[in-house]
């Protein structure tokens, strides 16, 4: 039986610094200190007019490729988890395809909103697993929200940022000293699916003049999303993926949630009984980045040597929809 695994990461955020400040400046009001202490949010980055999404995700694939010692050559697939991508179609992983010259590799993009990082490592891995002729396959959270911001609402508008994170996956014979995914777990509750989202561009509202005049092709937050969502479903999940593991909750080394609420984070790894310290959070640094934000956290605690081989470290992702994805693995190298 093999096993999959991460054997490179990366992670790109675009260079225009975006302080808090600057919504204290745009709004006439103090929205910086409600970031700090209820959301963790110090700052985040914007990508520029002519940046789109497919240009995240280049130098986080090459800094994922670099670390796994591969070459463009060896990619077997690409897989983007966006739900901001370059067009509604094609795809924008053919656009990295074409760009990078990634000519060996297949290509799709994957939209399960903010779970979609988790969901792509989950499908990619089985990829790997059942097929032998996938060797290398390349996993992609990427996230260009600036660009669909309606800045007439300053709650949504100074939580969002860009970035992407990149993992190259692997697979080796499952042994006794091997390390890799160990299980997954998706969910979703699909009464929530117009209570938040981009609900224009698509068949079900077509953009015209009238749509983009009410902002209606911007990110809405159209209902309220009950605030115990998270907390109630990611305590259930980790336990879920430790029950088939055989694992406790005290074994797990470190978590990646989804960055949107400290609080959330805060109270989730409060039920499950363990010190908030083991949720490794980077939002303080890149606000929230959507589908980014668990591969971008993860190539942080590798990139700071934080991780080391054997960890067990939980992985919740949670968007739209309502979709979560859950994964439970064990790290594969010392970084």
């Amino acid at each position: 039986m093999k096993q999959a695994f991460i054997a490179g990461v990366g992670l790109y955020h675009p260079e225009k610094l975006v302080p808090n400040s600057y919504f204290n400046d745009l709004y006439k009001m103090d929205i910086d200190t409600f970031l700090r202490e209820k959301r963790n949010i110090f700052q985040r980055y914007f990508m520029n007019e002519s940046q789109a999404t497919s240009d995240l995700i280049m130098p986080a694939v090459e800094a994922a490729i670099a670390k796994a010692n591969i070459t463009k050559d060896d990619i077997d697939l690409l897989i983007v988890a966006t739900d901001t991508p370059d067009y509604l179609s094609p795809s924008t992983a053919s656009v990295v395809q074409y760009k990078m010259g990634l000519k060996n590799a297949g290509t799709f993009d994957l939209n399960s909103a903010c779970a979609g990082f988790v969901t792509a490592l989950d499908v990619a891995s089985k990829y790997l697993i059942a097929d032998d002729r996938y060797r290398n396959i390349v996993v992609v959270g990427a996230y260009g929200m600036s660009k669909y911001l309606n800045w007439n609402d300053y709650k949504i508008a100074s939580l969002f940022a860009d970035g992407a994170g990149a993992v190259v996956l692997q697979a080796h014979e499952q042994s006794n000293d091997s390390h890799g995914i160990l299980a997954s777990k998706l969910f979703t509750d699909g009464q929530f699916h117009d209570y938040m989202g981009l609900y224009a561009g698509g068949t079900r509202t077509p953009i015209t003049s009238e749509v983009v005049e009410r902002k209606e092709h911007l990110l809405n937050f159209a209902k309220k999303i009950p605030l115990e969502t998270n907390s109630t479903h990611w305590p259930r999940l980790v336990n879920i993926l430790l029950d088939r593991i055989g694992k406790d909750v005290n074994a797990v080394d470190h978590f990646f949630l989804t960055q949107i609420n400290i609080g959330t984070i805060n109270e989730s790894m409060d039920i499950l009984g363990v010190d908030r310290s083991k949720s490794y959070n980077i939002m303080d640094r890149y606000g929230y980045t959507g589908s980014a934000c668990i591969p971008m956290a993860i190539a942080d605690a590798a990139n700071n040597h934080k991780l080391r081989k054997g960890d067990l470290l939980l992985l919740l992702g949670s968007g739209g929809g309502i979709a979560m994805g859950s994964m439970a693995l064990e790290w594969a190298y010392d970084s």
